[in-house]
C-alpha cells in the first residue's frame, strides 16, 4: 500500500500539522505502508506536475494550517492542477483523509472545504482530523492527542485495505449535472503532457514570445488593410535598410503629430520589429512629422542631423539617438 501527503504549510517548525504528519507516518509505516510527503512550499514551480504522482497512490492525506482564513494558497493550487490536469479514473479510486491544525480561528470549515473539493473531484474523502492549537509545545507532548493521531492513522489504513464504501453525496451529483467542462476532453496521458508543459518556465516564455510575435504580425497586417501602402512604407524602409550591430539593444517611438500616429522601432541584437502603436517605456521618444521621416528613410537627411535642426525633437538616451543612423543606413534616392 502506498499513501501520498501532500502539505500546504509554510514548513515552519513550529506548525504543528509537521508534528501530526509525522505521527501519522510511524503508525502507517508499521503498518508497512509506503509513505510519500511533498511539500507543496517546495513544490511551488511544479505543482501542475504533481497530479501524476497519484498514479501509484491507494490513498492521500491532505494537510494543511490554518493561519489566517482558508486552507492556504499552495493546497488550493494543488487541488487546481488536480481538477485540470489529473486522471479523474484514478481519482474516484483514492481515498483522502483531511489534515487541518490551525493556530487561529477556521479549522473546521478549512476541513470542510478539502473535503468538499475531493468529493467534487470524484474521489472519496474521509473523516478526518482538525484541531485548533495555541501552544505547539503542550499539544505535542499531550499523550492523549498522540493517542487520537494513532487511532485516526489506524483507522485510514483498514478504510483504504477494507475498500470500505461510502454513502453517495450531494456534490456528486453536483458534479455528475452541473459542473461538467466544455473545454476539449484529454486522455490521461494527454493531461500529463500539458501539465508538464505548464510547469516548464522555458516553454511557457516561449509561448509569451510567439504569442507577442503573432500579435505584431497582425497588427502590421492590421495598418496595411486600414492604411494602404502608406500606412507600411517607413516600416518597410527600415526593414530594407537594417543593419544590425553586435549586442545592441534598443528601442524607439517616433510620433509623427500631423498623422497622430507613432512608429515603434525595437531592436535585439539582430532582430528587429517595427509597428504603429504605443510603448512608453522606449530608450529614445521622439516627435516629428510625417515629410520629416519620409525624408529621413529617403537618405536625404539623417537621424542626428534632423534633431539638430530641430525638424525633429527627442528625449531619452542620446548614445542610442546617435546610434540610430549606424543601425540604419538609407540609400539617397
Amino acid at each position: 500500500m502506498k499513501i501520498n501527503i501532500y502539505y500546504g504549510g509554510r514548513g515552519l517548525i513550529e506548525d504543528p500539522t509537521l508534528y501530526v504528519m509525522s505521527k501519522l507516518t510511524t503508525v502507517l509505516e508499521e503498518l508497512r505502508v509506503t509513505v510519500t510527503r511533498y511539500n507543496l512550499y517546495e513544490e511551488k514551480n511544479s505543482i501542475n506536475m504533481l497530479p501524476m504522482t497519484l498514479k501509484e497512490a491507494d490513498g492521500v492525506i491532505l494537510a494543511t494550517t490554518v493561519e489566517w482564513m482558508g486552507i492556504g494558497g499552495l493546497m488550493q493550487q494543488f487541488l487546481d492542477a488536480c481538477w485540470l490536469y489529473a486522471d479523474k479514473d484514478k481519482l474516484s479510486k483514492l481515498y483522502m483523509l483531511p489534515i487541518v491544525i490551525a493556530n487561529t480561528y477556521g479549522e473546521r470549515d478549512a476541513e470542510l472545504t478539502l473535503i468538499k473539493a475531493w468529493e467534487m473531484l470524484g474521489g472519496m474523502p474521509c473523516n478526518g482530523l482538525s484541531a485548533y492549537v495555541e501552544d505547539h509545545v503542550d499539544f505535542e507532548t499531550n499523550s492523549d492527542y498522540a493517542g487520537i493521531i494513532e487511532k485516526r492513522a489506524e483507522t485510514y489504513y483498514r478504510t483504504i485495505h477494507q475498500k470500505t464504501k461510502l454513502l453517495p453525496t450531494s456534490n456528486t451529483a453536483i458534479k455528475l449535472n452541473v459542473l461538467r467542462s466544455n473545454s476539449i476532453v484529454l486522455t490521461p496521458q494527454e493531461s500529463e503532457q500539458l501539465s508538464v508543459y505548464v510547469s516548464d518556465d522555458t516553454y511557457v516564455k516561449k509561448q509569451k514570445e510567439d504569442i507577442e510575435e503573432l500579435t505584431q504580425l497582425f497588427k502590421e497586417m492590421l495598418d496595411t488593410n486600414n492604411d494602404g501602402e502608406s500606412g507600411q512604407e517607413f516600416i518597410k524602409n527600415l526593414k530594407d535598410n537594417f543593419h544590425p550591430l553586435d549586442d545592441f539593444t534598443a528601442s524607439y517611438s517616433i510620433n509623427l503629430s500631423d498623422t497622430k500616429k507613432t512608429l515603434v522601432v525595437e531592436i535585439n541584437n539582430k532582430r528587429l520589429k517595427c509597428y504603429y502603436g504605443e510603448k512608453p517605456d522606449a530608450e529614445v521618444v521622439a516627435k516629428t512629422t510625417h515629410s520629416v521621416m519620409n525624408k529621413l528613410v529617403l537618405g536625404r537627411i539623417t537621424f542626428q542631423g534632423a534633431f539638430m535642426s530641430g525638424e525633429l525633437t527627442a528625449k531619452g538616451n542620446f548614445k542610442t539617438l546617435r546610434t540610430f543612423d549606424q543601425v540604419f543606413q538609407f540609400n539617397i534616392l
